[in-house]
């Protein structure tokens, strides 16, 4: 049977569905490590609170956790993955107390093989550009294979020195399954929300779900949102925010007075689906640093949502390739956030198009590219 090992920081919750799905392959014997214990990693300070996820993040694989920062539980990790004796070791992300160290020590004796986000979207000074550069050359050395996850962090790969041989698509994704599941369903829930809100069935939504942080430019949506609704003035339109983080506090005060801006809040992942059925639009304007991927786009569009994404989002030139599911915006101004609004209210978009579109980006491709590697072990 097919050892797999993979090196993660903590359970996550688009990582767990994946991972139960390739225990369930009779030829792999999976076991997760994880590099964090978990009373370490409650504590999300982007969104200023503890977070425990309703969802299972721990069942249907086996799975050991450590605490690689220290120098015993560093030790005990490599003691354990050298126990298990794996044919391949998945690495995700390098810059993690342990990871880095892991690739360095299996380095030619295991496959080492690495699935990190990270692109060349952000703005960089060119001296700074030139030493990261050089760093990552030395880093990316000591791995055999990069599961990529879109065309941005291709670029990225390529710019650090990996070669063609070494790329292995695996598209970003999340457990579509279970956000397109009982749609109908969900979505007479999504119109109770709303009647319980003060929306209309006919409204247009636009949504933001995620960490209110400056990265993401939540207040400058609201601001653009503000400015479409006074030239708009005969459509009924809200905005509605799922998530807490460090501007919270400023939404409120700036905007929480308003009728058609609605905050709610962390949102636990069981109620997601119906949430996201609020909205026809989900916006995702960030500036970054760091929006590497957008992960949330991939789940708004499961459950029917139009994508409206900043051009420094780095699913946006994989995903949004048609006016159809999405638009692409400057992350710059506020005017144009607010003209990306107005054009995607003129879009006739179709849910079932828009769901049948993201449905490429699956767990099923993901673990379909690691099982086809792991069999060319063999």
């Amino acid at each position: 049977m097919n050892r797999l090992a993979i090196v993660s920081t903590h359970p996550i919750q688009y990582n767990a569905p994946l991972f139960r799905m390739l225990a369930e392959e009779s030829c792999v014997h999976l076991k997760v490590f994880y590099t964090r214990k978990a009373e370490d990693v409650r504590f999300d300070p982007d969104f200023g609170q503890n977070v425990v996820w309703d969802v299972p993040l721990t069942e249907g694989y086996t799975h050991e956790s450590f605490g690689a920062s220290s120098r015993q539980g560093l030790a005990a990790l490599l003691s354990s993955i050298e126990a298990f004796r794996p044919k391949a070791i998945l690495v995700y992300g390098w810059n993690f107390p342990g990871h880095f160290k892991v690739m360095r020590h299996f380095r030619g004796t295991i496959k080492v093989w690495f699935r990190g986000d990270s692109t060349l979207i952000d703005p960089m000074p060119l001296w700074k550009k030139a030493l990261r550069r050089m760093w990552l050359t030395w880093v990316y050395r000591h791995i055999d294979l990069a599961f990529y996850v879109g065309s941005a962090n291709k670029r990225y790969f390529e710019w650090a020195g990996l070669s063609e041989d070494q790329f292995v698509l695996a598209p970003h994704a999340v457990d579509n399954e279970y956000f397109m599941r009982d749609d109908e369903a969900k979505r007479a829930q999504a119109l109770e929300l709303r009647q319980s809100l003060g929306i209309s069935p006919t409204a247009a939504v636009f949504l933001f779900v995620g960490k209110l942080e400056p990265k993401k430019q939540p207040v400058q949506l609201a601001r653009a949102f503000l400015q479409l609704s006074r030239d708009e003035p005969n459509r009924e339109m809200h905005l509605v925010y799922i998530g807490t983080g460090v501007l919270d506090k400023q939404l409120k005060t700036e905007f929480g007075g308003i009728d058609n801006i609605h905050m709610l809040g962390f949102i636990n992942q069981s109620k997601m689906p119906i949430h996201y059925r609020l909205g026809n639009f989900v916006c995702l304007p960030s500036i970054g640093p760091g929006e590497t991927w957008g992960l949330v786009i991939n789940e708004a569009m499961a459950c029917g949502c139009y994508g409206v994404v900043s051009n420094r989002v780095g699913c946006s030139e994989d995903m949004i390739t048609d006016e159809s599911v999405g638009a692409v915006v400057l992350h710059s101004t506020e005017d144009a956030i607010a003209s990306a609004l107005r054009n995607a209210l003129s879009i006739n978009s179709n849910r079932e198009t828009i769901q049948k579109h993201v449905a490429r980006w699956s767990f099923d491709e993901i673990a379909r590219k690691m099982l086809e590697e792991l069999h060319r072990l063999s």
